[in-house]
C-alpha cells in the first residue's frame, strides 16, 4: 500500500467519526428553546369594612325627663314612628298661654279698627294693635315648636345600635339619645394603593370575603374619592354588594380581592 492510499483511509475514516457528532449537532440546532410561561400578576387583598347607608345620632333638643322610650338594643325603628317621648305638660301649658295671647291681641285689633272706622282712634293705635298680634303669632310659635320638640321620630328605617338614655331618665339639650343605622344596601369601604387608579373605575367588579361568616360577595366599586392621602398614598373607595345577604350586618369586615389589569 502506498502513500496516497494510506492518506485517502485516514481521510474517509476521519470523515465517518465525525458524522455522528455533525448529525446530532444539527439535530440539536433545529429544536426551538422552551418558553417559561410568564408569572400572573397577583393583586394583594384589601381590607374592607361593612357601613350602613346612612347612620345617625338622635339627640334631645330641650331639657326634660323622658317618660316612652320605644326602642331596645338592636330593634327595628321604622321612619316616622315615635321613639322617645319627654314629659311636656310645661311646654303644653306655654303653647296654651301663647295661643290665649294671641286671640286677646286679635281681639284688641278688632276693636281698633272699628274705632278707626269711627275716626276714634289713630293709624299709629292700629299699627301698634297689629304689631302685638304679630309678636302673640311668633311666641306661639315658638311655644308651639318646643313642644313638638317633645317626640322625637325616627328619621329613617332602620336598627338601633345603641342606647344613650333609659326611661325616665332626665336629660339635657344636645345630649345623646340613640344611635340609629339604615337597613338600606351596606357600603364596602376601603383604601386602596392610589397607583389602582390607572386601571380602577367605577363600575369594576371584585370579591369580599367576609371574615365574620366565611363567605364571598360579588360587589362592584361604587364611588371613588376625589383626593388621595399623599401620606399613605392610597385613596378611598366605596362599594356595593350585587345582592343584599341577610346575615351581613355594619362593622362586619373582611378582605377585598381585586382582578389584576389585563397587561
Amino acid at each position: 500500500m502506498n502513500r496516497h492510499t494510506l492518506c485517502t483511509t485516514a481521510l474517509c475514516a476521519g470523515l465517518l467519526l465525525a458524522l455522528p457528532a455533525t448529525a446530532k449537532s444539527g439535530t440539536a440546532s433545529t429544536q426551538a428553546p422552551v418558553p417559561t410561561p410568564a408569572p400572573v400578576a397577583q393583586l394583594a387583598p384589601v381590607r374592607v369594612v361593612l357601613a350602613p347607608s346612612v347612620e345617625t345620632t338622635l339627640l334631645s333638643q330641650m331639657p326634660g325627663r323622658l317618660t316612652v322610650l320605644n326602642a331596645t338594643l338592636g330593634s327595628n325603628v321604622v321612619k316616622g314612628r315615635e321613639v322617645v317621648r319627654f314629659d311636656c305638660d310645661e311646654q303644653l301649658a306655654r303653647l296654651k298661654m301663647g295661643d290665649a295671647e294671641l286671640a286677646g291681641a286679635e281681639q284688641s285689633m278688632e276693636v281698633k279698627l272699628r274705632l278707626q272706622g269711627m275716626k276714634q282712634a289713630t293709624d299709629t293705635e292700629v299699627a301698634l294693635a297689629a304689631s302685638q298680634v304679630d309678636r302673640a303669632r311668633a311666641q306661639s310659635g315658638v311655644y308651639k315648636a318646643q313642644l313638638d320638640h317633645c317626640s322625637v321620630a325616627a328619621p329613617f328605617s332602620g336598627r338601633v345600635v345603641k342606647l344613650h338614655v333609659r326611661p325616665f331618665q332626665g336629660v339635657v339639650a344636645g345630649q345623646p339619645l340613640m344611635d340609629l343605622v339604615g337597613d338600606g344596601p351596606l357600603k364596602i369601604r376601603m383604601n386602596v394603593p392610589s397607583l389602582w387608579l390607572q386601571w380602577l373605575k367605577k363600575g369594576a367588579p371584585f370579591d369580599v370575603a367576609i371574615e365574620e361568616t366565611g363567605k364571598r360577595y360579588k360587589a362592584q366599586v361604587h364611588a371613588i374619592n376625589a383626593r388621595v392621602d399623599p401620606v399613605s398614598q392610597t385613596i378611598e373607595i366605596e362599594g356595593r354588594l350585587t345582592s343584599r345577604p341577610a346575615e351581613l350586618l355594619a362593622g362586619m369586615s373582611g378582605n377585598a380581592h381585586f382582578d389584576a389589569p389585563d397587561q
